[in-house]
């Protein structure tokens, strides 16, 4: 069995065909990537509010809270700055 190395993904031609002209590939992901954090942070929001109305003051709730925000707005961030992009 031998190896070989890895090859990036690109898309069929014939897909980015169908792009309107001046429209890239990496940008309808950058868009697809804001789209979903719009929705992490409505859900976000709902969820952070739902655990600190009904968690009858749990110890846990704004550790927990604060971590995951760090966390997904690390990985946003990271996804949204395009350093892998060539």
């Amino acid at each position: 069995m031998t190896t070989s190395p890895l090859q990036p993904f690109s898309p069929p031609a014939a897909l980015l065909a169908y792009l309107p002209r001046g429209l890239s590939a990496s940008v309808l992901v950058q868009w697809a990537l804001y789209a979903v954090f719009a929705f992490w942070a409505v859900y976000s929001l709902v969820a952070t509010y739902h655990w600190l109305r009904y968690s009858h003051a749990s110890w846990v709730a704004f550790p927990a809270i604060a971590l995951h925000l760090f966390v997904s707005l690390s990985i946003m961030a990271y996804a949204l700055s395009g350093t892998l992009v060539p």
